[in-house]
């Protein structure tokens, strides 16, 4: 078999299929500590500040193991670190599951259950750009879903084991299952992704790299800046919307099920998005989702009735859902696949950084003014500071494709 035909294979459609299932479980260490707050702090006795400290931690794992991982995959491949980030994330559960303290929690999510999570984000969506050509872009948004699957399944999953069993034996009995579910499955993507090379006279086997007229470096810079803006408006809505119906006295119960709109329309988003960069490219996705991201922002302020507020948190999940994925399209379109593990886990990891201060920053504002209109305003700046990140990419994109028109 030629190396181009590893491309869009039924091996490549297969080994999707594994990865989504291995990011459906290995990143419930994102909503697991979202979970148990209430109970552990209860436990442990601590303010609301302090049992968030986990969650932070778990955040800041999760930011450097797209780094870490991303690097090493791009030399060794993906099968070694998805085996050592299920043994880190397992044992991460089980240890914080027998935590004598809040700190100790703590520790227990931020190095094991944080860095461990990590590999089943960004390095795993880089893996899998490697194995599609024609269909690279819904391939890599139907690999992000995963994260967002996660999301949907393990909260009602872990609340049934609470009732009964309490966060602790949940905790262990969670780690347990990562362990014994991903490692074997890790052996399924031993396979060594196929080379992207280049002959004498140029050609590559694998997709050509658009032409940019910035340089690598100025690119993954803004790249990363717009990856901090996106995400620090994102933040807002999917982190303050439950305590925003609190506040509006519509209930916890219902600003949760907002969540749960959003993130289900955010599948749905990032399967469509993914379609649709297959089509017209990785930049144009992106900026697509970024200015209705901001729309949907924008509808928060003015509509905040209970049916509005279900259809606005639909609207916003539909719009954004596509945008982080997109990061990691436009990377294998614009850098050299060498570099690719590296280079996703970057961005991906400044798409944290944002939501973790936006989360945080919304807060604050929040703290100062009383009301969430003025964290709604800052969150849509972040959103213009991100499209403004975005066009200057698209500027300095657009002239070169002519000239290399021109010159084909």
């Amino acid at each position: 078999m030629s190396t181009q035909g590893h491309f869009d294979s039924p091996y490549s459609w297969g080994r999707l299929g594994i990865s989504i299932l291995i990011a459906t479980i290995g990143n419930v260490g994102m909503w697991a500590v979202v979970v148990v707050l209430p109970a552990v702090q209860t436990e442990f006795g601590v303010e609301r500040g302090d049992a968030s400290i986990p969650y932070t931690l778990t955040m800041v794992g999760f930011a450097l193991g797209n780094v870490l991982f991303g690097r090493y995959i791009d030399r060794r491949g993906i099968a070694v670190p998805v085996a050592i980030g299920a043994l880190a994330n397992g044992a991460g559960f089980i240890l914080a599951g027998m935590a004598p303290s809040i700190w100790l929690f703590a520790l227990a999510q931020g190095v094991l259950i944080g860095i461990g999570t990590a590999i089943n984000f960004g390095p795993l969506l880089a893996d899998v750009s490697h194995w599609f050509w024609k269909r690279r872009g819904f391939a890599v948004a139907a690999a992000a879903s995963g994260n967002y699957l996660a999301g949907a399944i393990w909260p009602p999953v872990m609340n049934y084991f609470l009732v009964d069993s309490g966060w602790r034996t949940t905790y262990i009995g969670i780690g347990i299952f990562i362990i014994a579910t991903i490692v074997p499955l890790s052996l399924l993507l031993r396979r060594r992704r196929p080379a992207e090379t280049a002959d004498a006279d140029g050609r590559t086997s694998g997709p050509p790299l658009k032409v940019t007229a910035m340089s690598q470096r100025t690119l993954l810079g803004l790249l990363i800046v717009a990856g901090i803006g996106c995400c620090m408006a994102m933040a807002m809505p999917q982190v303050h919307i439950v305590a925003y119906c609190a506040d509006l006295g519509y209930g916890v119960a219902r600003g949760a099920e907002m969540l749960s709109i959003m993130l289900a329309a955010g599948i749905a988003s990032r399967l469509v998005s993914g379609v649709l960069a297959d089509k017209i490219g990785g930049i144009p996705t992106l900026l697509i989702g970024s200015i209705g991201q901001g729309l949907s922002l924008l509808l928060f302020i003015p509509f905040d009735g209970l049916v509005s507020l279900y259809v606005v948190s639909l609207v916003f999940g539909l719009a954004q859902g596509g945008i982080v994925p997109s990061y990691a399209i436009i990377v294998r379109e614009y850098l050299p696949a060498k570099v690719a593990g590296e280079r996703v886990g970057t961005v991906i990891m400044a798409t944290i950084v944002g939501m973790a201060l936006g989360g945080w920053m919304s807060g604050v504002i929040y703290d100062i003014t009383g009301s969430y209109a003025a964290a709604f305003i800052n969150g849509i700046g972040w959103n213009l500071v991100n499209i403004g990140a975005i066009l200057l990419i698209v500027f300095n994109t657009r002239g070169t494709r002519r000239a290399a028109a021109v010159a084909t």
